[in-house]
Order: structure tokens, then C-alpha cells, then sequence
């Protein structure tokens, strides 16, 4: 190497580079005004070469956030070339089709410097509760409904914050404090990134991530290809049925795994919806490359070599390339689908290495409504409650319950909801018999309940999936659990769209279940048992 750094050293400060990224998500954390990142993790941060290629991710984060983030730097790069870009310059943007995929998650660019030379860029993404218009939810016809649209603008100039440009922000919120408080939370994320990063350049005596990140690249592509090679050569084609807004949709993918690496292509999948399910390409490559990496190359960290071996297509107009200005608020439902839809494919060519069907999709409770109570009279309130149901049981082991796969976001605690609205979850446990049974059995979903503690009503956004079409079983085993929603007055409502939570009524919610792996009459008699200890499963289900 030109340096004398040998190849220890170089994995050295791999390693290191990882670890300021990590630092960097944990900033997040701490500083979010948002609920869903404070609590839940819904984020992503990772560092760019001045190329905007991604040298490291961190391992906190959603795959929809870092990998469709991966792109948007690249964007940033096009409005502001690396030439002007000037220290305390941070830059801003919410394009679905430039950024993550929906106006809820902001993604800012800050420029790194070390002894006054620019050599990195920091990104990250958070996914803010509230930007106005119609709500987080599938109702909206068009991007413009959906809330504030921020084009690729300077948040900072010479560290100089862009006042106009918060006070925009503050006035198109429900939650003017909150998410001018995220915006900064995800500056401070990208400062300490910075930092950090001119600390080990110092420490290592380096000029530049020249050397590094090609080291990095490389290491990643020449591993992810040795996985590849290990794979049968071929096309494998999959079909998967969804819910859709009011029709069910077909997610079509077919993967040809060649000598160069995998491409999924997603012509047959069904045209994009009028409403606010659909997905912009980039969400769309996110999510597939994610399921693609879990089954072909798990060890291998996330960058651009790693990620550039997986390639993904899909007809302009499909609900999985829906050009702007489409309604895209809700395209995690659909997007989240996606490496379940992979699964089937490379489930024709290494099946021991695969899950079955699982709920895939978020079942995020989003409400809001007017707090009635003595001291904050009249005032509204918006919370986003992350639920989740069973993934799809493994080839070697049962799925898990209540677990937010793909995405990996935690699950808000209840009594920090309750502590920021008027809303009592009566009920928030385990759904019994919901996972799919078979030799190894699906995850269990949940059971929720939820009402005005003040007797007043409130509206749920709905944008759920696997309800008319739960995640199937395979080879032998059953399907996962329908998911449901409704009334305790005995109503059902629908899986998606805003609705209405009559005065002192309340919403019922089950989350669908994982499906299972082969034949039933296969499983361990002592995990039937302790299942039936669990009360997961009934008599009849034990003998």
C-alpha cells in the first residue's frame, strides 16, 4: 500500500469508521424530539466519499432509511458540487424520489473537514411524526396533500442556520417544537460525525479516506461475489399477493443470479395506486438489496461494494416505481413487502437459507385527536404507535413474535405514549394461535386495545396489510394469522385509510401472525408443549 499502512491497520480503521457512524445514530437518539426515533430507532447515518459513495453505515437503522440514503447523497452531490461546499454548510432535503421515499423523513448532508480540507460527507434520515397536510397516513391523491415539501435547500450556511427556512418548517407542523427540535437533532447527529472523524484521520496520521475507502469498497465487492459464486445460476420468479388499498395487488419479481451479481426485476407488479401505497424506486431498490444481503451475504457490512453487486428494475408506473408527484406517505406498506417477495425467489435456490411469509409490513398506530383533559384543554396531539406481528418461521427455528422484520424498528413503551396523550392501551399482549403452525411455527402477532381515557373520540390513520392476504405457509406449514381491525362496539374497519374512533368506543387491533415451515406433525413435542405452557396454543393444537 502506498501509505505503509498494512492490511490490519486498514481493518483497523474500518472498524472505527463503523463505530463513528454507530456514535453518530446514537446521537440521534439522544437529541430526537421524534417518538419514533427517540424510542424506536427509525433513523439511519452513515459517512460518504466525495463521490457519495457509502464507506459505512451505521448498524443502527432502518434498511429503508440507509439504503435508499445511499442514493440521495449522490443528489446532493448534483445541487451542490463538492467544489463549493464550504465548512458549517449543511444542506436539507424530504424528496420521496431524492430521499427515502416519503416527506415524513428528513435527510441532511453536512460536509466534513480536516486541517480546512473537505473529506467526507455525513448523512442522515429521521422520520419526523408530523410535516402537516392530510396526516401520515394513505389518504392523500398526490405528494402535495401529503405535507411540507422541502426541495434540496442550505439548512446552514457557514453555520449560519437558514431561519426562513425553520420558520417554514414550524408553521406547516401540527408539532411546530417537535420537529424544529428533530431538525436540529439531526444537524448535532452529522457535527458529532464530523468530529469524530477528523479525531481517527489525526490519529492515523491521514490526509484522506482515499485509500480507505477504496479498501473498504473492495473488500466488500470481492466478498459479497465470493457469496454469490457459492449460489445455482439462474431465474427464479415469484409472485406475492397483497392487500392494496381496495383491490388486491400482485408483487411480481423475478431474479436472475448470474457470475456479476443478482438483479431483481418487478415487471408483471401491479399499476401504481391513486392513493398514498406506492413506492419510489429507490425505497423500492432499498428494501430488495436488504432481503438479497440477509439470505446471500448477512457478515458482509453495508457500503457501496456490498450493495452494488444487487441490482433492481421495475417498470415506471408500477405501484414499485411510481414517478412524482404519486402519493408515497404510506410506501412502507407495500416497500416492506419486498424481501418477503425476494425470499420466494431464492427460496428455489438455497431453501435452507430462507424464512417463510411473514407480516413484513409495519402495523404503526398512527392517531391523533384533541386532549380534553384539565390542563392541556383543546390541545391537540399525534403519536405514531410502532406494533408489529410475527415473522415467518425460519428453516431451523420458529419466527418471531412481535417483531418489526424488515424494518427493525423497537417498539415504542406504552407508558411513554400514554404519558404524551389522553390514550389507555387497555390491552397490549401476545395474539394466541396467531403464527402459523408447522414443524417450525410462525411468530405470534398481537392483541391491542386502545381508547380515550377522557371518553372523547379520536381518528387512526390506518395503513395496514395482511389482512385479506396473510403471509403463506410453506412446505407443509400453515399460514400466518389474518390481521385485523375494528370496534369493541363490534364494528370492523379498514385496513387502511382515516377513520374515526367514536366517543367512548374502542379500537381493536390483532396483528397478523408469521407462517410456518413443514409438516405440523414434525415439531418437537416439547415445543408444543411449551407453547401450550405460553398459552400460545391451545388443547386441541398440543395433541
Amino acid at each position: 500500500m502506498s501509505t505503509g499502512i498494512d492490511r490490519i491497520n486498514m481493518q483497523i480503521m474500518w472498524n472505527r469508521l463503523i463505530a463513528v457512524v454507530e456514535e453518530q445514530a446514537q446521537t440521534l437518539i439522544r437529541t430526537a424530539f421524534s417518538s419514533m426515533v427517540r424510542e424506536c430507532g427509525d433513523l439511519s447515518a452513515g459517512v460518504f466519499d466525495l463521490d457519495g459513495r457509502m464507506l459505512a453505515q451505521a448498524v443502527t437503522g432502518t434498511p429503508g432509511h440507509v439504503n435508499s440514503m445511499a442514493e440521495s447523497v449522490k443528489h446532493f452531490i448534483d445541487h451542490f458540487p463538492v467544489a463549493e461546499m464550504r465548512e458549517g454548510d449543511i444542506y436539507i432535503t424530504n424528496d420521496p424520489w431524492m430521499g427515502t421515499g416519503h416527506l415524513n423523513d428528513f435527510v441532511l448532508t453536512t460536509p466534513a473537514f480536516h486541517n480546512g480540507k473537505l473529506v467526507a460527507l455525513f448523512s442522515c434520515t429521521s422520520h419526523l411524526i408530523d410535516i402537516g397536510g392530510i396526516g401520515f397516513g394513505p389518504d392523500a391523491t398526490d405528494v402535495h396533500m401529503e405535507g411540507i415539501y422541502i426541495p434540496f435547500l442550505k439548512l446552514a450556511e457557514g453555520g449560519v442556520m437558514n431561519e426562513t427556512l425553520l420558520a417554514m418548517v414550524r408553521a406547516n407542523t401540527r408539532q411546530p417544537v417537535e420537529s424544529e427540535g428533530d431538525v436540529y437533532s439531526l444537524a448535532a447527529c452529522n457535527d458529532i460525525g464530523c468530529e469524530r472523524l477528523s479525531e481517527l484521520m489525526g490519529e492515523f496520521a491521514l490526509e484522506n479516506l482515499d485509500e480507505l475507502g477504496r479498501y473498504i469498497i473492495d473488500r466488500s465487492r470481492e466478498a459479497v461475489l465470493a457469496e454469490v459464486a457459492k449460489l445455482p445460476k439462474g431465474v427464479y420468479k415469484n409472485t406475492m399477493p397483497v392487500d392494496g388499498y381496495d383491490a388486491p395487488l400482485d408483487l411480481v419479481a423475478t431474479m436472475t443470479i448470474s457470475d456479476d451479481g443478482i438483479h431483481v426485476d418487478y415487471d408483471g407488479t401491479s399499476p401504481m395506486s391513486k392513493l398514498g401505497i406506492n413506492v419510489p424506486h429507490a425505497y423500492t431498490t432499498a428494501y430488495t438489496c436488504f432481503g438479497v444481503a440477509c439470505a446471500v451475504s448477512p457478515g458482509v457490512p453495508n457500503n457501496a461494494g456490498s450493495l452494488g453487486l444487487f441490482t433492481v428494475s421495475a417498470p415506471p408506473g408500477c405501484i414499485l416505481n411510481a414517478p412524482k408527484p404519486a402519493a408515497v406517505s404510506s410506501r412502507h406498506i407495500t416497500g416492506q413487502m419486498l424481501p418477503d417477495v425476494v425470499f420466494g425467489c431464492l427460496r428455489q435456490a438455497i431453501p435452507d437459507r430462507v424464512p417463510a411469509e411473514g407480516t413484513s409490513c409495519l402495523w404503526n398506530l398512527n392517531m391523533r385527536g384533541r386532549n380534553l383533559g384539565a390542563n392541556q384543554a383543546g390541545a391537540g396531539y399525534v403519536v405514531t404507535v410502532v406494533t408489529n406481528g410475527g415473522t415467518g418461521a425460519r428453516p431451523n427455528k420458529d419466527g418471531l413474535s412481535a417483531t418489526a422484520f424488515p424494518s427493525g424498528v423497537r417498539a415504542n413503551p406504552i407508558e411513554i405514549m400514554e404519558s404524551i396523550s389522553p390514550l389507555v392501551f387497555w390491552k397490549k399482549e401476545l395474539r394466541p394461535e396467531s403464527g402459523g403452525e408447522g414443524r417450525f411455527s410462525g411468530g405470534h402477532g398481537q392483541s391491542i386495545v386502545v381508547e380515550n381515557r377522557h371518553g372523547e373520540p379520536f381518528d387512526i390513520l390506518a395503513s395496514f396489510d395482511r389482512i385479506d392476504c396473510p403471509p403463506r405457509g410453506r412446505d407443509g406449514g400453515a399460514d400466518g394469522a389474518n390481521g385485523y381491525v375494528g370496534l369493541a362496539s363490534g364494528g370492523r374497519l379498514n385496513g387502511k385509510g382515516f377513520q374515526e374512533i367514536p366517543s367512548g368506543d374502542q379500537l381493536i387491533v390483532e396483528t397478523p401472525g408469521g407462517a410456518g415451515i413443514g409438516d405440523p406433525a414434525g415439531r418437537d413435542n416439547g415445543a408444543v408443549q411449551a407453547d401450550r405452557r405460553d398459552g400460545l396454543i391451545g388443547q386441541a393444537a398440543a395433541e
